[in-house]
């Protein structure tokens, strides 16, 4: 019989059977297919949907329950040139599946100009029931301004660890291991940021490689948790999700996760029929204008999700909330965010998707973070995106990265990000909170590399190299990879110090990437997303040199965390909160800061718990001479990037090597 029209989309577990509902405004029919179970190819059962006025197919099986492993078959005319792509004889993920059981299979049969039967090559959604003892769940709601990001892959930081039970190892229960939580604990990071974990599917292009699409960047289920991180695929992933989630909330650690609404697994107008192309393609992607036989492209990645229409939209906001009430996270990165706000296609910050995202109730207690750029022209936004949102900051990276480099002219670009980037956040209304300073991330080299690579080495991606960006503002100190010199190993320390230490006293939130503290390296590559293995996976042995630069940024956030001027909620005004200082004590003039040569810069924190933080950017020794203290105080070096630490100040100054940076505090001198 038919199911009510007030279910929601999907398959929902009832009393007695399994209600389905499944939106398309422009088919002719839908039939949702049973299968004896999950790896079975043979269908049981074929139960059609009966059409609503609101353009929703609905129907209810009987008897069916949690468990039931089904697809989707949609009729309707095949019409590219119409931006129509219905063909019953493909069978489709519904979008609303909750959790999904095998994988795709490459071959002709998933390509809709043909007849094949698609279903042998294509997964199978599953009807789950949702129930799970949230109990005792306590969310730690880590304010922005005590926040320090940690960005992730669940199956690469835990795949090699020691200390993970092996059948935990590179799944999600690994990842709240006690080892890896012990680990977390000891960096002072509060929150972390998984990469994407809704069900994805390798590209085509990819696979046909025999490679895969290991960052998971390629959505093919907007609601289900993905398998790969699971102990298995028949529901599995959605315990597991949550008893990690409930683990980590439970060590004090807030748990985001990075979603690709941008663009689905679907790719260009060639690629193959996997869910919503086949459902209702001109009410879920972006069709080109006159030509809707193909796609707007603002991902790069061959479609683009049209959140202009209120389907797709509702999906979208669909799928958050789910992830926030049925999993616990605590909020969301946004990739490629820009792509989200296009209308006309200009983006817009007040658009209709953006509107209702950051009025939603549900969603208004999560944390919300940008990736303020697309693929396309126009699409480079940072600092226009809306309240609450943070937003990832690249002129924080570039600057940092060619500040420590040695290009010149950079110390007041360089003055600004430490201070918050008020010129890119302050007339959105936003604190200096709306910033998340990064120096790394998942895409691009590590902080190793960063240091150890002049140029990007992406062979292995297959590519001949047009893959990845070629402005890594990067450099190997006196060589190309590894080396045993002592001189360029002494260097390429140091300059991950000098990066590490601007980021970690700098305004705004700092983020890590994974495995940086423990000097991972992906052998320049900077563009890694397409190996699942030993490059990518996390080397946790430790050597000394390793085991003190893990040390170094321990401390670096301790000392962070001891400083009250780094959680103010306000930009700084320059009275009585920062200065800005010459090497010979002197306040910046502004004759000062257009100075190419000028290479060294002093930053006078002052407030309850004043602090110096000296930077040295030029290929000579520079001494500083210190501002006075507070009475009987004086300055004690406290933390530097060279490996001999410098003593204390000497008839007030005190000199930092070439390339180098301190930070000092203030301690009593036992003052008379």
């Amino acid at each position: 019989m038919p199911a009510s029209d007030a279910s929601p989309l999907g398959a929902t577990l009832g009393a007695g059977g399994v209600d389905f509902a499944v939106a398309s405004a422009n088919a002719a029919s839908v039939t949702v297919c049973l299968f004896r179970n999950p790896i079975d190819p043979r269908e049981a059962d074929r139960i059609p949907l009966l059409r609503g006025d609101d353009g929703v197919f609905r129907g209810r099986v009987s008897g069916a329950g949690a468990g039931q492993a089904y697809g989707i078959r949609v009729g309707g005319p095949w019409a590219p040139e119409r931006g129509l792509r219905f063909n019953p004889a493909k069978l489709l993920v519904d979008p609303y599946a909750r959790a999904l059981t095998g994988e795709v299979r490459f071959g002709e049969s998933l390509y809709g100009e043909n007849d094949l039967d698609s279903a042998p090559d294509m997964p199978r959604a599953l009807v789950i029931d949702g129930a799970f003892d949230w109990s005792g769940d306590r969310p730690p709601r880590v304010p922005w301004t005590e926040t320090v990001l940690y960005e992730l892959h669940v199956k690469g930081m835990t795949m090699r660890h020691p200390d993970v039970p092996a059948q935990e190892r590179g799944r999600y229960l690994g990842l709240a291991a006690p080892a890896v939580i012990e680990h977390l604990r000891s960096l002072g990071v509060t929150t972390l940021s998984l990469l994407p974990v809704q069900q994805s599917a390798t590209d085509a292009h990819v696979a046909k490689l025999g490679l895969a699409n290991y960052w998971g960047y390629s959505t093919l289920a907007y609601f289900a948790p993905d398998a790969r991180f699971a102990s298995g695929s028949r529901g599995e992933q959605l315990a597991e999700f949550r008893e990690m989630v409930r683990r980590l909330h439970s060590a004090g650690f807030e748990v985001l996760i990075d979603v690709v609404y941008n663009h689905t697994a679907e790719g260009d107008a060639r690629g193959p029929l996997y869910s919503l192309r086949g459902i209702d393609n001109p009410t879920y992607y972006r069709l080109e204008p006159g030509r809707p036989s193909e796609y707007e492209d603002w991902s790069g990645c061959g479609n683009s999700l049209d959140l202009r229409q209120p389907r797709a939209r509702a999906l979208v906001l669909d799928s958050l909330r789910a992830w926030v009430h049925d999993f616990h996270v605590d909020g969301f990165r946004f990739d490629l965010a820009s792509a989200l706000g296009r209308e006309s296609p200009a983006f817009s910050g007040a658009s209709a998707f953006l509107s209702e995202l950051v009025r939603d109730p549900v969603l208004a207690s999560v944390k919300l973070v940008a990736e303020p750029w697309d693929a396309r022209p126009g699409g480079y936004q940072l600092g226009e995106f809306p309240p609450p949102f943070a937003e990832w900051n690249d002129r924080f990276r570039d600057t940092a990265r060619r500040f420590w480099r040695g290009d010149a002219g950079l110390v007041p670009d360089l003055a600004t990000r430490l201070a918050g980037s008020q010129d890119r956040f302050a007339s959105s209304g936003r604190p200096p909170q709306a910033s998340v300073n990064f120096v790394t991330c998942h895409d691009g080299l590590t902080l190793e590399d960063l240091v150890s690579y002049a140029h990007k080495h992406n062979e292995a991606n297959l590519e001949e190299g047009r893959d990845g960006t070629t402005e890594n503002w990067s450099s190997g100190w006196g060589a190309e990879g590894p080396s045993d010199e002592p001189r360029v190993l002494r260097l390429r320390e140091r300059a991950k110090r000098n990066l590490l230490a601007t980021l970690a006293f700098s305004l705004g939130v700092p983020m890590l990437s994974h495995g940086d503290e423990l000097s991972r390296t992906q052998c320049g590559n900077n563009n890694a997303y397409c190996h699942d293995g030993p490059l990518t996976w996390l080397d946790w042995s430790l050597d000394a040199r390793r085991r003190a630069f893990l040390a170094f940024v321990r401390q670096a956030l301790a000392l962070r965390r001891a400083q009250p001027m780094f959680r103010r909620e306000k930009f700084f005004t320059g009275e009585g909160d920062v200065s800005w200082l010459r090497p010979d004590g002197a306040p910046m003039t502004p004759a000062d800061w257009p100075d190419v040569g000028h290479c060294a810069l002093g930053v006078h924190y002052g407030g309850k718990a004043p602090a110096l933080f000296l930077l040295n950017a030029s290929q000579r020794r520079v001494s500083f001479r210190l501002p006075a203290s507070p009475p009987h105080m004086r300055w004690l070096p406290l933390l530097s990037s060279t490996s001999r630490p410098p003593g204390r100040a000497r008839a007030g100054q005190i000199g930092l090597a070439p390339f180098s940076c301190l930070w000092l505090g203030c301690e009593g001198d036992g003052g008379e």
